[in-house]
């Protein structure tokens, strides 16, 4: 084992380097001090690199440059960031375009087909009434006269379901665009034009015209403030007026300089909210733009962004820009309805008898035909329908639509065991009273494959029965363009008010309690473009995150200050904390903090709360720095004495090591129901009006395996005699993230650059670099992937030469991109091209890379405070 001498500390010149993976090479986010320096401090930078951004706001002064001289990038910056003025630097991180899952869209010619179920005069919207908007509503509050600033991929209006007009300019007769003064979109701006993707070498290029190209903002967009009731809902708060950010090209990411500008645009502009659907893997508040976002909160403007839809990597897994300081990062849940989009066709019996049916369109979805049924069985308690190949049929099966029974087996199997023998068309059954499915297989069956549709149990086996007897049913189904269509909200009791699966876990890496609180988020109808169908369903954060936002326009409204801190408390005090689900059933538990923070949001019962609990949420740390006591304060702000009484409630315990490995355990996880002992200075208190109190709450951690790190949380309960019934989250760990490996010995090894996967390759593979100074080419550089256990402030690549004998040698010194900081979990690389730290190049040869990794709360002087991992040989040698 290769050993080094003295550690290198934390770059002087706050330079905060991350991996390569998720930066653009060559790219820095330089920040001023406000002092007489600052002049020429930026002359200097703009000597070494082309200005990508310029960022001379008033809360975040600086600029955004692309290096002249990639090749020796981390000379230049150590350079400029040692210049007196220069506060600190950033690499330009990517940020990729949110990813929610797509339930359906409307059609882009069909949607004057699409009309609702029902059409209620009053807020019956599912996701409004989960969160009590519809109280409000019903009370006339709709958030008039704030502004919510959507900072996403731009803003379509052109569906007329968000505003009665285009967004763009009236340019042509006609046209009743209505943009500005007066309008519901007041303000915008495209920071980024529709060829920037974040990593094509395309500058930004931006103008007056946010126009959506991709349908996620307008979405998000439609949750906040949408205005046509044609499908049965209205934004959260339609009273808005919004301000639309554009900070996504056409495809691709953006980047944090292009996210600091849009957020300090709107800062600028009067934003009163700015609600931001974007994030990535991080867990770190030190990351550029959570720096950013956090200055702006302290200013007074709510800041709400989505907590990140990557529930499945399990605790430990907090995003980036909502890891900020008062930042309100946002959780989701799963819907209590699922809007479903229903399809109508026609069965007649013997030719006569015409009968109207309903069903779910599947995908493929190419129907426009009318064929007789077909059924592989006549029994309709067949356990497994269609789950073999069938024999020689007489029946031609191109020229029928065949009637499958759901259950046994795998949808696709079934599709692709009557394809065999011709089937183009299938209309599935269910074995059970439930509601139709959405099939989406298309990329599983064969391509002569045009149509799939679902319907329900009776109606599959009334025509079951028809064929029994001897009749013939035909079905006509019309194209997906020109048949009725309507959204019936179909009950979800498998997961419907439970945290979605999808949703991201804190806390970040020093313990604090993310997310704050949640919202609807899962299976989420709002408006899209029109081009792309004028409505859709969506699931992720990045729903709950918008509906959060238009939650705080109302609370504005009706409290009258848009106090962030204050507003936040409100908001986390009146949440309902919510038991586990894992997918499959409830558990008789609360799930975990780090899951849902406060709980869901109930806007209602926080606009009129008499009695103010705060802060938002307790952290008493790991076992090391375990901080055995905690305040909240509790004020009555009500008409008369109010009588406390205080208890709490735990959470579900959640083990965040796998048993007998060192690895995180994925969503579900392990959980157990040893708790913390929550112990209080006062269990009852009596407050007159206008008094508050403070209570001390002594927290003695559950005895417990803490070399898997369990998690323990809960709530604090507050019920009061005059009706009051608040809620505090509070969390702490058992064991030290200091004490665990960070990175084990074996998780480092080489991969090709540019390899998304990053696939090992072979022991003693050879590399062919480019000459130093000359272009990459269509050559594939080495890259060093890793993959931390838990986050790391520092990282190290150390190059080592290895002899013939293949033993390791004196380090020739670290990889020019070297130290990294502020990494999270999970698999990461770094590209190598041969460089060193020193600007030489290693010569040709074999090497080995060890990545050293400070562990968590650890100090970079001390030696036993890093953890190494050795790759295994490679050569490289130059073009």
């Amino acid at each position: 084992m290769v050993r080094f001498g003295s550690a290198v500390p934390l770059l002087a010149a706050a330079y905060l380097a991350v991996a390569a993976a998720h930066v653009i090479p060559g790219a820095f986010i330089f920040e001023f001090e406000h002092d007489q320096d600052k002049v020429a401090a930026l002359d200097s930078v703009k000597k070494d690199g082309d200005v990508r951004i310029n960022l001379d706001f008033e809360l975040f002064s600086g600029v955004s440059v692309q290096l002249h001289d990639v090749e020796n990038s981390d000379m230049v910056v150590n350079k400029l960031a040692a210049l007196p003025a220069v506060k600190s630097v950033w690499p330009v991180s990517l940020h990729k375009i949110p990813e929610p899952e797509i339930h359906w869209t409307g059609n882009p010619s069909g949607d004057h087909n699409l009309v609702s179920r029902d059409n209620p005069t009053t807020d019956t919207f599912s996701p409004h009434v989960m969160t009590q908007i519809d109280k409000l509503r019903a009370e006339g509050y709709t958030g008039k006269g704030v502004h919510v600033a959507v900072i996403d991929t731009g803003v379509s209006l052109d569906s007329g379901s968000v505003a009665q007009a285009h967004f763009r300019p009236a340019v042509t007769p006609g046209n009743s665009a209505c943009y500005g003064t007066g309008c519901l979109v007041t303000n915008g701006y495209d920071l980024v034009g529709d060829l920037f993707d974040g990593v094509n070498n395309t500058n930004p290029v931006p103008d007056d015209d946010p126009m959506d190209c991709l349908g996620h903002g307008t979405h998000v967009a439609g949750i906040v403030a949408a205005t046509d009731s044609k499908l049965g809902f209205t934004g959260g708060s339609p009273g808005v007026t919004l301000g639309a950010y554009r900070v996504f090209g056409c495809n691709g990411s953006t980047t944090s300089d292009v996210l600091i500008a849009a957020m300090n645009r709107a800062y600028i502009d009067g934003a009163n909210i700015i609600t931001m659907s974007i994030g990535g893997s991080n867990g770190w508040k030190e990351n550029a733009w959570a720096v950013a976002a956090s200055r702006i909160v302290d200013k007074g403007v709510i800041v709400t962004i989505s907590a990140g839809n990557d529930g499945k990597q399990g605790i430990f897994y907090a995003s980036s820009g909502s890891s900020g300081e008062n930042v309100a990062a946002i959780a989701a849940y799963q819907n209590v309805v699922t809007p479903t989009l229903v399809y109508y066709g026609n069965a007649t019996v013997q030719g006569k008898d015409k009968e109207e049916f309903s069903y779910v369109l599947g995908n493929p979805n190419v129907f426009d035909t009318t064929l007789p049924l077909w059924a592989a069985t006549l029994n309709t308690t067949a356990a497994a329908d269609l789950c073999s190949p069938l024999p020689e049929l007489a029946t031609n099966l191109s020229s029928v639509v065949v009637l499958v029974r759901r259950g046994g087996c795998p949808i696709d199997q079934k599709v692709k065991n009557a394809a065999a023998k011709g089937a183009k068309f299938f209309m599935f059954y269910n074995n059970v009273d439930a509601p139709p499915i959405l099939l989406n297989i298309k990329s599983s069956v064969p391509k002569t494959v045009k149509g799939v549709g679902f319907t329900d149990r009776k109606t599959g086996e009334a025509w079951i029965e028809q064929l029994r007897a001897g009749k013939k049913v035909s079905l006509t189904l019309g194209s997906n363009l020109d048949t009725k269509l309507t959204v019936k909200n179909i009950d979800d009791a498998a997961t419907g008010g439970s945290l979605s699966n999808f949703t991201s876990w804190g806390p970040t890496w020093t313990l604090d309690v993310k997310p704050q609180f949640g919202a609807p988020g899962g299976q989420i109808l709002s408006t899209f473009p029109r081009a792309k169908g004028s409505y859709a369903v969506l699931s992720g954060t990045s729903m709950a995150c918008p509906l959060t936002a238009s939650i705080y326009a109302l609370l504005v409204e009706v409290r009258g200050t848009q106090n962030p801190t204050l507003l936040r408390n409100l908001l986390s005090a009146n949440s309902n904390p919510q038991v586990f689900n894992d997918g499959a059933r409830f558990f008789d538990a609360l799930a975990p903090v780090p899951q849902q923070g406060g709980g869901m949001v109930q806007v209602y019962d926080a606009a009129f709360a008499t009695t103010l609990l705060e802060p938002s949420s307790l952290s008493f740390n790991e076992t090391t720095y375990f901080a055995k006591s905690r305040n909240f304060t509790l004020t009555n702000e009500g008409k008369g004495d109010v009588t406390y009484e205080i208890s709490h409630v735990p959470a579900l315990t959640i083990m965040t090591l796998k048993k007998g490995a060192n690895s995180v355990s994925p969503f579900p996880g392990e959980f157990v129901t040893d708790s913390a002992t929550i112990k209080f200075s006062e269990t009852k208190v009596t407050l007159k009006k206008g008094d508050k109190v403070t209570v001390e709450v002594l927290a003695t951690p559950p005895v417990i395996d803490g070399t898997r790190l369990p998690v323990w949380s809960g709530y604090v309960r507050v019920n009061g005699t005059d009706g009051t019934s608040l809620s505090l989250p509070y969390q702490g760990l058992v064991g030290s993230l200091h004490d665990h490996h960070v990175l084990e010995k074996n998780a480092t090894w080489i991969a090709n650059a540019g390899d998304p996967e990053l696939t090992p390759v072979a022991p003693n593979t050879v590399f062919t670099l480019p000459r130093p100074g000359s272009p990459k080419g269509k050559l594939v550089l080495p890259t060093v992937a890793f993959s931390p256990i838990l986050g790391s402030p520092l990282f190290q690549y150390h190059v080592v030469p290895v002899s013939a004998k293949g033993t390791g040698e004196k380090p020739l010194g670290q990889m020019s991109s070297s130290p990294s900081q502020y990494a999270g979990r999970g698999k990461d690389s770094l590209d190598w091209d041969g460089k060193l730290e020193d600007k030489t190049y290693a010569p040709a040869g074999t090497y080995k890379i060890v990545v050293k990794a400070l562990r968590l709360y650890g100090n970079e002087t001390n030696k036993k405070d890093w953890d190494e991992s050795i790759t295994p040989p490679f050569t490289i040698k130059y073009a």
